[in-house]
């Protein structure tokens, strides 16, 4: 097992390089210079205004320089300063990022505690309405987007209703209950849509389980049909709902940008688009590189996992 994880870890950073040199490399291809948005209030610019002000940003060197002396630091736990406040870029993802794992969390429950129900009732009642309705529920989240069904529930609450949900973050040790409010409805928005795509994966996983020789034979010998669906079909047709649950999670802290800025959730999503709107390299390099370490480890996690779900399967 150790030498399976290790292996894993030095497989992803040759990964973890490539996006982030993709990433910053994209990012200054873009249309703008931050130099000039910078002395942009400055009335007349000369060319020494803007040599002095690339060497304060430290721009005045070529990429591979920039990106080799940016790699340095990240080995020593320094992901540099934002061109524009002048903040640690570590410390402002570690701030942004309690907004985006609490959200994160609070979506996953929802979608965990509505689809693996849903897949396992429509499932078992197959061709029935109820199996009919379950369907009904993932194809409505699938096909619906995020913005749209946040736009409607803010309409709903505020015209038909007249009460508005919380806006923007308050941590819950200053005021837990409004924190709740804050992120109750954006984690059942995205809940809402990560369940839609669970559900129909558990039904799949379950369907495929229940025509098993085995479950044909624990029902001949008379178990009752519900330790059979959770003892026995469930536990072994949650390895691809939980791969792609990983994948979820992965994407949600990376953050959602929409759900975020309709709510005024000051998240890593927004950050990230913040950076890129203004071309903050360095933020931008340190949203990608924490993003890529979640999916590298979510997904480290999830093969583990397998192991625990089926003890058939070993790593070596």
């Amino acid at each position: 097992m150790g030498s399976y994880i290790i292996r894993r870890l030095l497989i992803a950073i040759p990964s973890l390089v490539i996006v982030t040199i993709l990433i910053a490399g994209l990012a200054r291809l873009q249309p703008g210079d931050v130099v000039m948005a910078r002395l942009a209030d400055s009335g007349h610019v000369t060319e020494k205004d803007i040599k002095v002000m690339q060497e304060k940003l430290g721009l005045h060197r070529s990429f591979p320089v920039q990106y080799v002396e940016w790699m340095g630091g990240v080995l020593r736990g320094d992901l540099g300063e934002s061109l524009w406040s002048g903040r640690d870029v570590l410390e402002t993802l570690a701030t942004r990022s309690r907004v985006s794992v609490q959200l994160a969390i609070m979506a996953m429950t929802v979608a965990i505690a509505a689809a693996i129900p849903l897949g396992i009732l429509s499932a078992v009642k197959q061709n029935t309405w109820m199996d009919y309705a379950a369907r009904m529920f993932s194809i409505t989240g699938l096909s619906v987007p995020d913005f749209f069904l946040a736009t409607m529930l803010l309409y709903v609450l505020s015209v038909w209703i007249g009460w508005l949900p919380a806006f923007g973050y308050i941590p819950p040790w200053e005021d837990p209950w409004s924190n709740f409010l804050a992120f109750i409805f954006p984690s059942l928005i995205v809940g809402y849509r990560f369940s839609a795509i669970s559900a129909r994966m558990t039904r799949s996983a379950m369907l495929e389980v229940l025509r098993q020789d085995y479950v044909r034979t624990a029902r001949s010998k008379g178990l009752v049909e519900h330790i059979i669906i959770t003892k026995h079909a469930l536990r072994n047709g949650l390895i691809p709902v939980v791969t792609i649950m990983g994948s979820q999670l992965t994407f949600l802290l990376g953050g959602l940008v929409i759900i975020e800025v309709v709510f005024s959730l000051p998240g890593v999503g927004t950050l990230g688009f913040e950076a890129i709107q203004v071309r903050d390299y360095p933020m931008v390099q340190g949203v990608v590189l924490f993003t890529a370490l979640l999916f590298v480890t979510a997904n480290l996690l999830v093969d583990l996992s397998y192991a625990v779900i089926d003890p058939r399967i070993r790593y070596s």
